[in-house]
């Protein structure tokens, strides 16, 4: 009777997503926020003609973690899935981070352009990069002052310099989908998201940024 209730009135409350915990499919109700260390938030659009293209990898790859039976993350991370549209996700974040200071215990995971593909940068405290959704989620918590889990979606040249589509291309390049000779690389990019998370919860992000931005 008693997690019925919190249940209703968790959807009453929020409508916009679903609170749970990575590997045990538990609703959490905001009542219960005290209890969680770490948000993890990935963004995206939620039609589903968006899934699995480039500007969706932070919320696919939250949804992929959810859904491996073999990937548990430590007791302190629970994670906000958003159903509304990446430009508005700053608006719906805004209702699990009450302050600037939880704000400082929100993980944004998203796409970015001037990374390389394969390779993921943890960020605290830094600028949008000219990311939109990142921009919706400072507006709406006023603040530059959380953590960010940049996954690189762009292709290198020979040399292994980033190459950045053509400016008047890069909303086609973003909402296109990853060519099939570059899964392995999206695979190796969840392996270092799933290390990062981990070591983000149970090391710091300092600890983090020093083992994962360095490969």
């Amino acid at each position: 009777m008693i997690a019925a209730a919190m249940t209703t009135n968790f959807r009453r409350s929020v409508k916009k997503f679903s609170l749970f915990s990575f590997g045990i499919g538990s609703v959490y109700t905001l009542c219960m926020r005290a209890q969680v260390v770490w948000i993890v938030v990935g963004l995206g659009n939620p039609d589903k003609k968006y899934s699995h293209t480039r500007h969706n990898v932070g919320k696919d790859f939250v949804s992929d973690m959810r859904e491996s039976a073999s990937w548990r993350a430590p007791k302190n991370i629970k994670v906000a899935e958003l159903n509304v549209y990446m430009n508005n996700s700053g608006g719906a974040i805004r209702k699990l981070i009450p302050s600037k200071k939880a704000a400082e215990k929100l993980i944004i995971m998203h796409d970015d352009l001037d990374l390389p593909l394969g390779k993921i940068k943890i960020s605290f405290g830094s600028g949008a990069g000219g990311h939109n959704g990142v921009k919706s989620v400072e507006r709406a918590l006023k603040t530059q002052e959380f953590v960010r889990v940049r996954i690189g979606i762009s292709p290198t040249t020979p040399s292994g310099k980033v190459k950045r589509p053509d400016p008047k291309k890069i909303v086609d390049f973003v909402l296109s989908p990853f060519r099939p000779a570059e899964l392995e690389k999206l695979k190796k990019s969840k392996k270092q998201v799933s290390e990062a998370l981990k070591l983000i919860a149970t090391k710091g992000v300092e600890r983090a940024q020093t083992e994962i931005n360095k490969k």
